[in-house]
């Protein structure tokens, strides 16, 4: 039996049962630990929740810098978005929460890791291959695989019969996760595809209909595919995600609505709003497709597919993971420049693009032939065509038949 036991901690309605459930399972003493990821939450309010619902100790651990650098911005850089329009905001949270955890845990020795994920979500996947990472020898506790409460509805009656205050009612049961680059919403209406999110629903983003009826211009600039700059200004990278998604959501930009395959097999449907990270994968895709080369650009866009499932998966403490860091960060170092995007009621268009290594030569795309010799394209076209020019099947001209040979004539040779 588990003797101390940290607790990934948000204050939310499954990780506040968590507390007690434990306390009243194991007989352990529960530590709960608050990853400071950018969520916009009262932190100091959460651990003293913590503390008041039975948690021995409470720590919050500041991980904003962390997140973006470490963990958004390697992503960013690979172009990874999941199933065309998932940009990741949960997914690469989690490892830095549960590496952070497990190191905890194992200053504090504990014996024991926990987490509030269900086990139908990815989530549960993604702390998980954390923990083992980091801290392999520790046991995992997963009380949704372990307690007889099966949804939501029941978590809000242990809720009430143990006096632990929270957030939801059976009237408002979207469960949410923020961080610094989104806010999800799952639950609810959205579970039937059928129904369009309630607009009350949305919590971040403003209706695109309600926005300034004046846009706003922006310059988004990168160093080897980092955002380094926005209108010129160099902000530190928390300051410089937080002025984007301010920008952004007021300007309506940033809402998703989809229906995604999570990794267990099932398609759940779910919302997100993600302002300032709308602003900085559509530049980012935009100088890419002014520095790279065509062969560099196709051949990632295959290992950005295979980042972003990873990602999804939880497999960031991974070799391969690492690798393609390497991959991505030696094919970035000509992703430089600025970008210019102008925002009006829920809409973004490209208004600029400049790069000092642009690999786009006004001479050479002009319709005039200076520096470019039309004749040499005739050659290659007739050797490009060649499949198509020789009918599939046809077989390769059969050489002239000789003539019989008399009988006799070889003997006397």
């Amino acid at each position: 039996m588990p003797q101390k036991v940290v607790l990934a901690y948000s204050g939310g309605l499954d990780t506040s049962i968590i507390v007690p459930w434990l306390a009243e399972t194991y007989g352990c003493e529960v530590v709960a630990m608050i990853g400071d990821v950018g969520q916009q939450e009262d932190l100091e309010a959460a651990r003293r929740k913590a503390l008041a619902t039975g948690a021995s100790a409470a720590y919050v651990e500041d991980l904003r810098e962390e997140f973006v650098t470490g963990y958004i911005w390697p992503t960013l850089r690979a172009g990874a978005v999941y199933e065309y329009k998932y940009l990741l905001g949960t997914s690469f949270a989690r490892p830095v929460i549960a590496k952070r955890q497990a190191e905890l845990a194992l200053k504090l020795g504990a014996d024991a890791l926990a987490h509030g994920c269900t086990g139908k979500g990815n989530d549960q996947v993604r702390f998980e291959l954390a923990y083992k990472a980091i801290a392999p020898g520790l046991k995992i506790i997963a009380p949704w695989r372990e307690w007889t409460i099966r949804s939501r509805e029941d978590a809000i009656a242990y809720a009430g019969a143990h006096k632990v205050p929270i957030e939801q009612t059976k009237a408002s049961i979207y469960s949410r996760d923020r961080n610094i680059w989104h806010l999800s919403h799952e639950g609810g209406l959205l579970e039937d595809p059928a129904h369009a999110p309630e607009e009350s629903m949305w919590q971040w983003v403003v209706a695109p209909e309600r926005a300034p009826d004046t846009p706003a211009e922006i310059e988004i600039g990168f160093e080897a595919g980092t955002p380094v700059s926005v209108n010129g200004r160099r902000p530190a990278p928390v300051e410089l995600l937080e002025e984007l998604n301010a920008t952004a959501a007021a300007h309506g930009v940033g809402r998703t609505d989809l229906v995604e395959n999570r990794l267990v097999g099932i398609k759940s449907r779910g919302a997100y709003e993600t302002p300032g990270g709308t602003l900085l994968v559509a530049a980012h895709r935009e100088l890419e497709a002014l520095c790279l080369d065509r062969e560099t650009s196709h051949f990632q866009q295959q290992l950005s597919l295979r980042y972003a499932e990873m990602v999804y998966y939880g497999l960031w403490f991974t070799p391969l993971r690492q690798a393609l860091d390497a991959f991505f960060s030696s094919a970035q170092q000509r992703v430089t420049g600025t970008v210019g995007l102008k925002l009006y009621k829920g809409n973004l268009s490209v208004t600029q693009r400049f790069s000092p290594l642009s690999l786009y030569r006004t001479d050479l795309a002009s319709f005039s032939m200076a520096r470019y010799n039309p004749k040499d394209a005739e050659g290659f076209i007739n050797l490009f065509a060649l499949p198509v020019t020789i009918p599939q099947g046809d077989s390769a001209p059969r050489p002239a038949a000789q003539p019989a040979r008399v009988a006799g004539q070889a003997a006397k040779r």
